[in-house]
């Protein structure tokens, strides 16, 4: 059950990040750069600061670091540039849709096998995504928008795969933010926009740095040994649904009868693929 807990509750600081996102950049209360530095730079001195304040030592050498620091970043810069021109439903469907092939395709070549009542509710999940977000008739998703957010749906389900091997979450994340902050740094410095970054479009980045990122990742590090990685993946499924949500109450979106039955269908789906999951552990173990 506190697991379950802590899964949902990572989920919905993933959505808020869409949300927070795209109030910065639609109202143009700040750059994309500028937003994703700003998330990068709080997180980092956020999580670094817990760690070091509890007495412990953030794992910078560790092998596979480098590695999931790239794929952060990646992942960071391709969500910021992508929400310029995509729509948050559109946006959502590619990035989760995407997160949900790569994490599939890691466990395969990492010798999972899935079973296959988690393959249907995945795909019933996916084709509930698909109706609610994908846009009908002339309404085309900008193609370089697309490249980008697919590359951040890449970087994402990199880095998710790593961190099922990372350790400790909190360091772990924190050292991952820590390690990009230069990346970030040059990439600003290069291309960053002409766009005047406002206290609203800096306390958003903010928020989504130290709260909705810093410390929602370091919850999704913390659960994700204890999920097969086709599971972790059908669980962020329910993100674009909980996005939708949060667009009706923050944004003032519409919510039709279309949203809320495909909305059930998402849902449905994830709870069926999960059930194939919570069959095969132990009681006991269910209980972590």
């Amino acid at each position: 059950m506190r697991l379950a807990l802590t899964v949902a509750l990572t989920m919905v600081a993933f959505a808020a990040n869409s949300i927070l996102n795209r109030l910065a950049l639609v109202d143009g209360a700040i750059g994309p750069v500028d937003f994703a530095a700003l998330r990068v730079l709080s997180g980092a001195v956020a999580l670094c600061g817990i760690v070091w304040l509890r007495g412990g030592q953030v794992p910078f050498g560790l092998a596979r670091r480098p590695w999931a620091a790239l794929a952060l970043a990646l992942y960071m810069l391709g969500f910021s540039f992508a929400y310029l021109t995509l729509d948050a439903g559109v946006g959502a469907l590619i990035l989760f849709g995407g997160v949900q092939i790569t994490m599939f395709a890691g466990g395969l070549i990492a010798g999972e096998r899935p079973p296959l009542l988690r393959w249907i509710g995945a795909s019933i999940a996916l084709g509930g995504l698909v109706w609610l977000l994908w846009p009908m008739g002339a309404a085309r998703p900008d193609g370089a928008g697309v490249a980008l957010m697919a590359a951040a749906a890449f970087g994402w389900g990199i880095y998710s795969l790593l961190g099922r091997s990372s350790g400790a979450p909190l360091p772990a994340t924190a050292a991952n933010f820590a390690l990009i902050v230069p990346l970030m740094a040059v990439v600003w410095w290069f291309a960053s926009s002409d766009v005047p970054a406002t206290a609203q479009g800096i306390g958003l980045a903010l928020i989504s740095g130290m709260v909705t990122s810093g410390l929602g990742y370091a919850l999704w590090y913390s659960v994700l040994p204890r999920l097969e990685a086709s599971t972790a993946a059908l669980s962020q499924l329910t993100v674009p649904v909980i996005a939708a949500l949060g667009g009706v109450l923050f944004l003032s979106e519409g919510l039709t009868l279309r949203a809320v039955i495909a909305g059930a269908l998402v849902i449905g789906g994830v709870a069926l693929g999960t059930r194939a999951s919570s069959a095969k552990i132990p009681p006991a173990k269910r209980q972590n």
